[in-house]
């Protein structure tokens, strides 16, 4: 809807970006009683947190970038009123490898005493299942503590640190390289790396790298809800970002799809915003402006001068089967492996080997990734007609693969990788993942791969990074400000991933930013 048929030529708030956080703070804002115009550069709302049909002729409707809900918390469900559910997975992760000449692998899921005897089973005692409750028990105390704090005024350093209340914990995660405590606690390889790998999701790093960016990474992926759990969106992704919209617009937000906002003019207590469409240019007022874009973008847009992106490092690749393939290790179903996250060629030196090929400019020789299967959980994503006959999905996430590695021609390398990453889990199978594919109507293998530079033409997120930058602490630093939204303009507010305490599909930013602006306004 174009800015001049909302009958205002002036709002309280105008955001600029229809992602999800952008769409969090129209709806609070909006419930607060203040006038609300949201611009969004494509035809549509929801930004990464979208769920398409992009194979033609075929009834799928999957999530085509962020594919699992951790970050968001209750509260902002609950406050708007979303029509959203989740459903929990009953298995966390499946990892094949083979030992001593026989397929194996680590079931974790399914009740304590199944998981006990998985990891029996893989390490031949008791020890490393010990240590892996004991290991996740103080990240759960950690969770309990710190993801409340998300959504309220930022805690300093020492705040944070008195919440979590255990010296080991904040040393382990705050202070250490988490590579220290993985090979501290565990002494398998396999375990070890299970581990590590939420501290490498889209996050370029070694077990050891001084800047502690892969622990934040890592943080960030155990304290989801209090609890850590990966939920899976009922209907996709873009159920959130439906109900999201939904609820703005109720709210009296108006959505403009199809305007892109080019520049943001601002004394500090008054901004002007100028957009284009297809027709033309256009201004619009407001009084405060949220940004729910990347902080480059961010600075493109004010004149300022653009942070250096942070790279991105990962392979997106979404699959429909016309079944879920059989697996080597015939004790396990693949109807449990998939289920939850089948980790591939993540072992403990796998992971560092991976880290140190791409580090020196080579594609990994066994890239590591990680796959689910959505419609197990949910198969409302699939039509009728392909849940009857068996069709399910499946979504890879790669590792170790730097935006660096494609410059050369994105095409040609992506390619390369998708070949290799699937003959890693190839490797695993009792038969050829593309015996198992489905096609499309004009007869193509229904898969698709999006590298980081594919990331960043198709959401402009900058080097193809899925965080916007590097993840922060979600603790106050030097320039931060009282919400962790706050920019060098005064009326002018960060509510995209790259905000202190944002990455992930949380809703976070965009309820800060909402209550930055809400208590300046004093309602």
């Amino acid at each position: 809807m174009p800015a001049h048929e909302g009958h205002h030529r002036s709002y309280d708030a105008v955001i600029v970006g229809g992602g999800h956080n952008g769409l969090v703070a129209a709806a609070y804002l909006a419930r607060a009683g203040r006038s609300v115009l949201v611009l969004e550069r494509l035809g549509n709302t929801g930004g990464a947190a979208v769920s398409t049909r992009p194979f033609a002729g075929v009834d799928a409707r999957l999530s085509r970038y962020s594919y699992l809900v951790s970050l968001l918390p209750k509260k902002i469900v609950r406050d708007l009123g979303l029509d959203f559910r989740v459903r929990t997975r009953n298995v966390s992760s499946y990892t094949p490898v083979e030992r001593d000449g026989r397929p194996t692998g680590l079931l974790v899921g399914g009740g304590e005493r199944r998981t006990r005897e998985a990891f029996a089973r893989l390490t031949g005692g008791e020890r490393e299942y010990q240590a892996w409750q004991r290991f996740y028990d103080m990240t759960g105390r950690v969770a309990q503590r710190v993801f409340p704090t998300l959504t309220e005024p930022l805690p300093t350093r020492d705040e944070l640190r008195l919440r979590v209340d255990d010296e080991e914990a904040w040393r382990v995660l705050f202070e250490e390289p988490i590579g220290a405590a993985v090979e501290d606690r565990f002494a398998d390889d396999l375990v070890r790396g299970v581990v590590l790998t939420d501290a490498l999701i889209g996050t370029f790093a070694d077990a050891h790298d001084p800047s502690l960016k892969q622990n934040r990474c890592f943080l960030y992926h155990v304290i989801g809800g209090g609890t850590g759990a990966w939920d899976v969106p009922v209907g996709g992704m873009g159920a959130l970002t439906d109900a999201l919209a939904t609820a703005a617009r109720d709210a009296g937000a108006v959505l403009a799809t199809g305007h892109e906002a080019v520049r943001i003019d601002t004394d500090g207590s008054a901004a002007e915003i100028t957009y284009r469409t297809a027709d033309g240019e256009g201004t619009v007022a407001a009084r405060h402006v949220l940004v729910n874009a990347s902080p480059q973008q961010l600075a493109v847009l004010t004149g300022d001068q653009p942070p250096t992106p942070a790279e991105g490092a990962q392979l997106k690749v979404n699959m429909l089967l016309r079944r879920l393939p059989r697996l080597r290790d015939s004790e396990v179903d693949p109807r449990e492996a998939f289920s939850g996250t089948f980790h591939i060629a993540e072992g403990y030196e796998q992971l560092a080997t991976a880290h140190a090929e791409a580090a020196a400019g080579r594609l990994p020789t066994a890239p590591p990734s990680e796959i689910y299967c959505h419609s197990l959980t949910d198969p409302t994503i699939l039509g009728p007609d392909l849940v009857e006959q068996g069709y399910q999905t499946l979504t890879l996430f790669g590792l170790h693969t730097p935006a660096r590695l494609f410059d050369r021609d994105n095409d040609a390398v992506r390619e390369e990788l998708l070949k290799s990453t699937l003959a890693q889990l190839d490797a695993h199978l009792a038969e050829p993942l593309a015996d198992c594919l489905a096609t499309d109507a004009d007869g193509r293998p229904c898969i698709e791969a999006k590298t980081p530079l594919d990331l960043e033409r198709d959401l402009r997120l900058p080097g193809g990074n899925i965080f916007h930058r590097d993840l922060s602490w979600p603790y106050a630093q030097e320039g931060t400000g009282r919400w962790g939204v706050e920019t060098r303009h005064t009326n002018v507010l960060l509510c995209g991933a790259g905000a202190v305490r944002g990455g992930g599909v949380s809703g976070v930013p965009g309820h800060n930013a909402a209550m930055a602006v809400l208590e300046e306004l004093g309602g």
